[in-house]
């Protein structure tokens, strides 16, 4: 692939050669990867592509057609290639060593969404560990606008709850404290890419979202998401293993705990694909031996975490989800508890709602 003698490549040429390319190396959808990999490298939209067949291709775009199309023919996932992926109204940075979102982690935050409707309109502001305000007392209005802080509640004195802290995870740094007002409160554990936590905040203004992770990259990759998109007034993003960051005056505020745990068996992880499995992160993938291994944890901080009524959404593997609405309905003090189909009609999301 190089611009020489009479050769032009021209933006259908490319097309046509990568679509090729690709498809000889096993690409199920090869057109889609050299429309994407096309529109990255060129900075047109993918419409726009097929309104400039004949437009070619400068040497720099070539030469960065030329690696993206080297790494995707080794089977790199597109995500990690162009570095971004738009998940329901929003884009995300993507990087390798995150998870990638699926498709059916839309359906997660479609139920999310519900709980965060069937919410009361506004939660009164936790007071107390505001900043003084810049240039002189904090007045009254003051203090009730700054409600909360999210952030490493041992910094400031608070204990993280027992349990929270599992295999010597405990809370690891966190950014510097993020304000947020009153409103309904979300808290996502495994926040990865911040897919859930920056939709439900995108699409519901004035929801207040904290997101953990116990991943430092995924922590960052999240804020850079958050602060790209303008979320950093209504998302905070924590380092620590479920909700050991968490500032413990929240626990029992939150109308939806939400997340997209590691699910899947460990005696099925190495039958994935190999652009998943050698590529995205095992620590977001493997389960444990059912699957349900950090379902359970989440399970047993639910009801601390949860307001009476708030609902518990979770993605998980189609063939433990059933068995994950058990072990919901065993623990008692939940009012409801159903499993939701994904886009492939497969059972995929846990909903469950509190006893009000």
């Amino acid at each position: 692939m190089s611009q020489t003698g009479q050769e032009t490549w021209t933006i259908k040429r490319i097309l046509d050669w990568t679509r090729g390319y690709l498809g000889r190396k096993g690409d199920e959808h090869p057109r889609l990867s050299a429309e994407w990999l096309l529109s990255d490298v060129t900075g047109l939209s993918r419409v726009q592509v097929y309104m400039n067949f004949d437009k070619p291709l400068t040497p720099a775009e070539l030469d960065a057609m030329h690696h993206a199309v080297e790494r995707r023919g080794r089977g790199e996932p597109l995500q990690y290639v162009t570095g971004e992926m738009p998940f329901r109204h929003i884009v995300l940075h993507c990087e390798r060593g995150v998870l990638i979102p699926r498709p059916e982690t839309e359906v997660l935050v479609d139920a999310a969404l519900e709980g965060v409707d069937a919410a009361p309109l506004a939660f009164p502001a936790i007071l107390g560990d505001a900043p003084e305000p810049v240039g002189g007392e904090a007045s009254a209005s003051d203090v009730g606008d700054a409600s909360f802080q999210v952030g490493d509640a041992s910094s400031r004195g608070v204990e993280p709850a027992e349990g929270d802290a599992a295999r010597g995870q405990g809370a690891g740094p966190a950014e510097p404290p993020v304000l947020v007002g009153p409103g309904c409160r979300v808290l996502e554990i495994g926040t990865g890419t911040g897919c859930v936590a920056l939709s439900i905040a995108s699409e519901r203004p004035g929801t207040r979202v904290v997101a953990t992770d116990l991943s430092p990259q995924a922590v960052a990759l999240a804020m850079r998401n958050r602060d790209a998109l303008g979320l950093a007034h209504a998302v905070g993003v924590v380092e620590g293993d479920l909700a050991s960051a968490v500032d413990q005056r929240l626990m029992g505020t939150f109308s939806v705990l939400v997340s997209n745990p590691p699910y899947i068996p460990s005696a099925v992880v190495p039958t994935l694909p190999q652009e998943v499995i050698g590529y995205e992160p095992g620590l977001a993938l493997d389960g444990g031996e059912d699957g349900l291994d950090v379902f359970r944890r989440i399970l047993g901080l639910a009801p601390r975490a949860l307001a009476p009524g708030g609902m518990l959404c979770c993605e998980l593997f189609e063939d433990n989800v059933g068995a994950a609405a058990v072990l919901v309905r065993a623990q008692g003090g939940w009012a409801s508890a159903e499993v939701r189909e994904d886009l492939t009609h497969r059972p995929r999301v846990l909903v469950a709602v509190r006893e009000g």
